[in-house]
């Protein structure tokens, strides 16, 4: 009995695992979400810590343009002719 519970927790914990061939499909569709990967040759192979590298430095770009466009944004609607419960909607989508 107890070798069918250790043959059981072995499977059992072996599908909660992602296996290489999955994470190397990950990188690749990752990838090609990154405006960068698409520019490159589909032959050339990327390293995944290359492309993960990217994707965070792309993650961190959006984030700044977010940020960038919210402050444009709220300095527009600062001189903008709209009313006040209006501005306050606007700035409570913002927050």
């Amino acid at each position: 009995m107890s070798s069918r519970r250790s043959r059981s927790r072995a499977s059992s914990g072996g599908a909660s695992r992602i296996s290489d061939e999955q994470i190397s499909d990950l990188v690749s569709k990752l990838q090609t979400l990154l405006p960068e990967a698409r520019l490159r040759s589909n032959d050339r192979q990327v390293p995944s810590a290359r492309v993960l590298q990217e994707t965070c430095s792309y993650i961190r770009s959006l984030h700044q343009e977010v940020d960038d466009l919210s402050d444009r944004l709220s300095e527009l609607l600062a001189t903008a002719d709209v009313s006040t419960a209006q501005a306050a909607v606007i700035h409570s989508l913002l927050m």
